[in-house]
């Protein structure tokens, strides 16, 4: 009975972990997260990898002595020589925080994005206020620059009329006089 609850468990384990990678390429891949803290993650499911397959050699008894095993796992492993496994390249602003203390810190960050982002929509929504303003204002001032288009080239016209009859009346004052 032992036998099987620990195979159900590596095996359960080892999907729970397969989730893990999912979701992490899908918040990797629709940027919700940072490539940084991506690849801090991919580290850490890597890690879980490892000690999945040392726990399931641990298991089969191959590899080196349990005891040794069991310790390494729990510790880090000799290799690196780190007490917690978790703390690996963790930011300095999160380390030694707890579960609850990382969620309020993500919820004051969120709340700190959501204040910087309502404040650039209010200085986007001004700023399509003033370009629609702008666009009204210069579809006033073609409408005037038309007008006295046509009213130049109304005054042209009168112009080069007035300037013929001046000239006939030159020429028919010089074949009078």
């Amino acid at each position: 009975q032992i036998n099987v609850a620990i195979r159900s468990s590596l095996q359960n384990l080892r999907e729970k972990i397969d989730q893990l990678k999912e979701l992490l390429l899908r918040e990797v891949s629709t940027r919700q997260i940072t490539q940084l803290e991506g690849d801090r993650r991919q580290n850490l499911v890597d890690d879980l990898l490892t000690r999945h397959k040392q726990l399931e050699a641990s298991y089969r008894n191959e590899g080196p002595e349990p005891d040794m095993t069991r310790s390494s796992l729990m510790t880090g492993g000799v290799r690196r020589g780190v007490t917690n496994p978790w703390l690996l390249e963790e930011p300095e602003e999160t380390r030694g925080l707890g579960f609850d203390d990382l969620r309020q810190q993500q919820r004051r960050i969120i709340e700190e994005q959501d204040a910087g982002l309502d404040a650039l929509s209010s200085i986007i929504s001004r700023q399509k206020q003033m370009g629609q303003e702008i666009g009204n204002e210069l579809d006033e001032q073609n409408e005037i620059i038309d007008d006295l288009t046509n009213l130049v080239e109304n005054t042209d016209d009168r112009l080069r009329t007035q300037t013929r009859h001046v000239k006939m009346v030159d020429r028919k004052s010089t074949s009078c006089g």
